[in-house]
């Protein structure tokens, strides 16, 4: 029997940011924040964006890394302006962030910038590093973003630039499969060896897989398809080994 800590929900929220650069004691700021929600390691498809104007130049050395130009930013809310709805989304959560510090910091850089507020990260949600995490898991080794991906099979391929909502989804792909796999739709292990302890053989014969409706093709596709192999076979100086199969 399942216990109650067992069937609570579990909410994170994986996060990243963009920044006008790198040291925070310089007075750089956020520019881009991007989160994504799971619940008990499933994607909501609920997720958290926003560009920031942050008063400031950008380092070109940021520009190169993501991208974001001054110009861009120039009509975007400031942070003030988002401040409530982005803690509102990550509220209760445990926040999924690589290199953890690099973020928590900036957020509260900003949050310290505003007259009153005494909030902060770490009075609002949790965090888990997932940095420090690949690190004990492949001491030695790249643990970038991107030699996560390659290690884990995580397709990267659109990450020609940084970018925060897009980090964080591909992070979150890379959360799940360094943590085991991300949960089924379908039953838990657990849920399927209870379920099936008191299925009788007879409801199982009835789960059966059903057999499989075969279509094939109509003779105008069979005629369609010999012609484009036709094509093939004459670009490719009779070379095409799909018509060559089917002669044999």
């Amino acid at each position: 029997m399942m216990s109650k800590a067992d069937t609570a929900v579990k909410r994170q929220v994986v996060l990243d940011t963009e920044t006008t650069g790198i040291s925070t004691a310089d007075d750089h700021r956020i520019i881009e924040i991007g989160c994504v929600e799971l619940i008990n390691r499933r994607l909501t498809g609920q997720t958290f964006h926003q560009y920031i104007n942050p008063k400031r130049d950008i380092d070109d050395g940021a520009i190169e890394v993501h991208g974001i130009t001054n110009e861009f930013l120039a009509d975007k809310p400031v942070f003030a302006d988002i401040v409530e709805e982005f803690l509102q989304f990550i509220d209760g959560a445990e926040l999924i962030i690589h290199n953890a510090p690099f973020d928590v910091g900036f957020i509260d850089h900003e949050l310290n910038k505003l007259d009153g507020e005494t909030r902060r990260v770490n009075t609002i949600a949790s965090v888990l590093d997932t940095l420090k995490m690949a690190r004990d898991k492949h001491p030695g080794q790249k643990n970038n973003l991107d030699a996560l991906c390659k290690r884990y099979e995580v397709d990267n391929s659109n990450r020609e630039l940084h970018g925060a909502l897009l980090d964080a989804e591909i992070l979150a792909d890379v959360y799940l499969a360094m943590t085991g796999g991300q949960v089924s739709l379908t039953l838990t292990a657990e849920e399927t060896q209870t379920t099936s302890s008191k299925t009788s053989e007879a409801e199982l014969g009835k789960l059966e897989r059903q057999p499989l409706t075969v279509l094939r093709a109509s003779e105008a596709e069979l005629a369609a398809h010999a012609a484009m192999l036709e094509k093939v076979n004459k670009a490719s100086d009779g070379k095409c080994v799909w018509l060559a199969a089917g002669q044999e």
